[in-house]
């Protein structure tokens, strides 16, 4: 099963009559509204408020917390501080109430703060649900509202022939991390039909194990932001005895090519047991690029004395990797 996800619109009065658009809906109009306001602050919303603004609408973007909460709060900042250059209207302490669309296609948002916002479209960008409509797993016994769990090979519980792969299964609702779920899953399927051996052991080639440690992710903005792995949040958590460092990515040589006056930030999460990264953040121009080095370091267990020994080439942003190495210094203990 790999039906993915639909978007989740939240409880609003009048939302489910104002003829919002989703993320899809967003990405395939046929015009550019003078007004547009997107509720929520996440990747799709930051992204698209963007992409809109950039267009020459009027972008009011709300949310009831800090943008990219899920990632570490310098990436919310640095993404607020660009959006509201960039002329759009922030609002990280917004509830709406409801919401109206009059005969002539102006939609009313209501807020909890008696502020009323006007815009000529609306977008909701509030998250997305599992796609299991009018499948008939209700009719196999399922408990859809719950859900499907599966196992690292992606095969569903309680089950021996049903496999899902990608947004329905809730791990990790990116598409890259959806593709290496269903390489997995093909494996297992593939070695269970022919009678073969299937490894349940982490890393191997009948498992997702990077959807529980390295997940890595994109936000397509300006500045952009890439991640993977645990926050120092997540790190915290889960119990990690950690370390976290920090570096300003506009005091690399490499970052000042790119950009006069580059602002950006960069950040590992290092497992001070094991002397492993866990974590890295990057926020800047063109760090997307920098987010699949850190993937690798974090799947492979690159210890940091090993890191040491990884040169970047001058200049490059990559440098980044030296100054954080530099501001965390060498362990004590070397693996």
């Amino acid at each position: 099963m790999a039906t993915g996800s639909v978007p989740a619109l939240p409880p609003i009065p009048g939302l489910a009559d104002a003829s919002a658009w989703g993320t899809r809906e967003a990405t395939s109009a046929d015009h550019v509204p003078s007004r547009l306001a997107i509720i929520g602050g996440g990747a799709a919303g930051v992204e698209l408020a963007f992409a809109y603004s950039s267009l020459g609408s009027q972008v009011t973007l709300l949310s009831r917390g800090r943008l990219l909460d899920r990632e570490e709060p310098f990436v919310g900042e640095h993404v607020t501080a660009a959006l509201i250059a960039e002329g759009v209207t922030v609002d990280t302490a917004a509830t709406p109430t409801r919401i109206d669309r009059d005969a002539e296609g102006l939609v009313t948002i209501a807020l909890q703060s008696g502020v009323d916002i006007h815009a000529d479209e609306l977008v909701v960008a509030t998250g997305r649900r599992p796609a299991f409509q009018n499948l008939g797993l209700e009719s196999l016994g399922f408990d859809i509202s719950a859900g499907l769990t599966v196992d690292d090979t992606l095969l569903v519980a309680g089950t021996d022939w049903l496999y899902a792969v990608g947004d329905v299964n809730g791990r990790a609702l990116l598409t890259h991390q959806g593709k290496y779920q269903a390489r997995a899953a093909g494996e297992a399927i593939a070695a269970r039909l022919n009678g073969s051996p299937v490894s349940d052991q982490p890393w191997g080639q009948h498992v997702a194990t990077a959807d529980h440690a390295a997940v890595p992710r994109v936000v397509f903005t300006d500045p952009e932001v890439a991640a993977v792995g645990l926050t120092e949040d997540g790190a915290l958590k889960k119990g990690i005895n950690y370390r976290a460092v920090e570096y300003d990515l506009g005091w690399v040589a490499g970052a000042k090519l790119h950009a006069d006056g580059y602002e950006g930030r960069a950040k590992l999460v290092i497992d001070e047991d094991r002397h492993v990264v866990v974590g890295a953040t990057f926020v800047g121009q063109d760090v997307a690029e920098l987010v699949h080095a850190a993937t690798i370091a974090i799947v492979g267990e690159v210890a940091i004395g090993r890191l040491w020994h990884a040169v970047p080439a001058y200049p490059t942003i990559s440098e980044i990797w030296l100054r954080l190495l530099e501001t965390y210094g060498r362990p004590a203990v070397q693996k």
